[in-house]
Formats: C-alpha cells, sequence, structure tokens
C-alpha cells in the first residue's frame, strides 16, 4: 500500500469521526452508544454484546455509560466486552461518577460518601470503574449531577473531562476558575434535549462553546409514529419507554403534535435508511445540526439529510426566556446596540451539514 493512500471510504456515517471539542482533541463517531440499558436488569449480556458489537462494526468508537447504570452491571458487561474483543484502546468510554453506585447494597453499612462531587466519592468511584471496565484509564469521567463546592471539583486529582446536568453558571464559573488556577476545564456537557424540550437553548447552549452530549434526543420513547399510537395493546405489552424521571409514559399533545411532524418531516426527506415509518434520524439530525460539537446519547442509528428545522421549530413554540428574549443570544447585534450605531455580522462556529457532497 502507498505511504500515501487515503483511508478507505467509510461504510457508515458513524465511521465519519469528528473532533470532540474545541478544547479536546480527541477524534469519535458522531453518534454515543448510550449504555444506560446495558445491563442485567434489562438485556442479557448476550444480547448486549451483540449490541456493542453491532455499534462497533460500522465504526461507532464512543461509548456512555456511569458508575450506577443498571447497578453497575453497565461498566462491568463493556469491561469484558472490550476485553474479550481486544479492543480496548479503540474505543472512547465516558463514564460518570456521583451517583450512589452502591445504592440498594445491604452489604455497605455506610455509603455516604459513594456520592457526591467530592474527592471522597470521585476516587472510590473512579477505583471501582476502572476495575469493572478493565481498563488502566478513563477516557471522559463525568461529573454526572451538580452537588457543591467548586473549588474542591475543580483541585481532585483525575478530575474529568466531563460535566452532567448541572446549571449553566457553575460550569462557566468552574471552567473560569480552571483558567484562573492552571487546571483543566470541562470540555463536553452532557444535557437532555430535543425538538420539544428545548430549554437546553435557554442557557446552557449559549453558555457551552464546548462539545454537547444530548440525552433523550428522541424524547425518552415518546416520539412514536402513528402506527405505534398509545394503544391497548402497547399497555398489554409494557411497552412504554423511559419512565425514570416522568412515569406518565402516554403522551401529552405536544408530543403528539412533534411525533406526526417528524413523520412527516421523515417522508418528506425519504431515502433508503430514512422512511416516513422510521423518523428518528430526523430528531437526531435536529439537534446534530443546530450546534458545531453535538454527539447525541442514542443507538446506533444513521443520520440522512435534513433541512426542516425551522418547520419543526413551528410546531411548538419556543419562547428564549429572560435575558435572551431582551439582549439577543449572541448570534447578532442586540436591538439596544443598534439604536446607537449599525455591527457588522461577525461569524460564529457552525454545526457540521449533514448535506451529502455531491
Amino acid at each position: 500500500m502507498s505511504f500515501w493512500a487515503p483511508a478507505p471510504a467509510a461504510p457508515s456515517k458513524l465511521r465519519l469521526y469528528r473532533k470532540l471539542s474545541p478544547l479536546a482533541g480527541i477524534h469519535v463517531s458522531p453518534l454515543v452508544l448510550g449504555a444506560m440499558s446495558i445491563g442485567d436488569s434489562t438485556w442479557a449480556k448476550e444480547s448486549s454484546f451483540k449490541l456493542l458489537d453491532a455499534y462497533f462494526d460500522k465504526g461507532g468508537n464512543f461509548i456512555d455509560t456511569a458508575n450506577n447504570y443498571q447497578d453497575e452491571t453497565s461498566e462491568k458487561i463493556i469491561g469484558e466486552w472490550a476485553e474479550t474483543r481486544g479492543i480496548r484502546d479503540q474505543l472512547v468510554i465516558a463514564t460518570k461518577y456521583t451517583s450512589n453506585f452502591k445504592r440498594g447494597n445491604g452489604s455497605f453499612a455506610q455509603i455516604v460518601n459513594y456520592t457526591g462531587n467530592n474527592t471522597k466519592s470521585m476516587s472510590v468511584s473512579v477505583d471501582a470503574s476502572l476495575k469493572k471496565l478493565r481498563t488502566a484509564y478513563i477516557d471522559i469521567l463525568y461529573v454526572h449531577w451538580w452537588d457543591w463546592g467548586i473549588e474542591e471539583l475543580m483541585h481532585s486529582p483525575g478530575q474529568g473531562l466531563g460535566i452532567s446536568d448541572t446549571p449553566a453558571w457553575v460550569v462557566s464559573q468552574a471552567n473560569q476558575y480552571a483558567k484562573d488556577h492552571g487546571k483543566t476545564p470541562f470540555v463536553i456537557y452532557e444535557g437532555q434535549w430535543n425538538v420539544l424540550d428545548r430549554s437546553f437553548e435557554r442557557d446552557i447552549i449559549p453558555m457551552c462553546r464546548l462539545a454537547i452530549a444530548p440525552w433523550g434526543v428522541l424524547g425518552g420513547g415518546k416520539f412514536r409514529i402513528v402506527a405505534e399510537e398509545d394503544t391497548e395493546e402497547r399497555r398489554k405489552t409494557g411497552e412504554k419507554g423511559r419512565t425514570t424521571f416522568n412515569p406518565q409514559w402516554e403522551r401529552n399533545e405536544n408530543e403528539k403534535k412533534i411525533s406526526y411532524t417528524l413523520e412527516k418531516v421523515a417522508g418528506q426527506v425519504r431515502t433508503k435508511s430514512l422512511t416516513a415509518t422510521n423518523h428518528h434520524p430526523v430528531a437526531i439530525a435536529y439537534v446534530i445540526a443546530k450546534v458545531p460539537y453535538c454527539f447525541p446519547i442514542i443507538g446506533g442509528r444513521k443520520i440522512e439529510h435534513v433541512t426542516q428545522i425551522a418547520y419543526l421549530e413551528s410546531i411548538v413554540p419556543f419562547e428564549p426566556g429572560f435575558p435572551a428574549a431582551m439582549i439577543g443570544d449572541g448570534t447578532k447585534s442586540s436591538a439596544m446596540l443598534g439604536m446607537s450605531a449599525l455591527f457588522a455580522s461577525q461569524s460564529v462556529a457552525q454545526p457540521i451539514s449533514l448535506a451529502k457532497k455531491r
């Protein structure tokens, strides 16, 4: 093979790798395989291995888990799978600490320091995750949710690169503290975001200017097509989608509106892998097309070209709220500035286009 021979054509879009963040040069697949459901309480190990194999064999290399997912079995299965296939160094594995991963374990009399953002919790959790994942290192360590103590967190040994489910002001303050004190700033934020629930766009996205890994992109199973309505059959089978944070699995009117609209858009941009009965790629493409560094946490699905963002957003009105409604979001000069002079438009980083190159 010639020294200058280019890499072979990508068999799937999962093999079209992207730089993670302006602050982190590691390259990852455009879709993250979320491992929250991998584990003994949901799938048998064989089924989990098949899912992981399918994702990896199509070029996927970015896996998201946590210390407490499926009572710790998610990390254990991922670790065993990677070791069995001998591919650990080919993967980018993100895990999390903060949640109490010994919840329900009767053999522990004291579990108070198995949770929280404190240094003790981090040390105990990381040590356990390394053993479960059968690895010597963790690629991305997330703060799973905000507890307290920016200074302690940013000085903790092994402080990771990611933060999840945390107010925007905390992330901004933590990253400024890191810059001022020569510490590692956060480079990726994980939180809930989809075409219906856009509260993420009020503070988190304007604050970030770093990588985003949204979860709940498919509405927790509520973005369903007409053929998957809230029927009596669904009630009998128990196929109710994600109910961890909201036990109400039957859809409200806004959820139905978005589902019908996603299905309509899927029909408009119908391709070999995107049909009128497969509208999930539309929901995934929506978030990717909105920001420059976006890596949705989802299964190993493909993404095709979508241009109907404005139409999707028009179905359920979104109000940015204060102060963006007053001063703008930074993409152009505010109306108040415009009263004094004309201002040139200055470009900002744009999302990677999903359009196919001709």
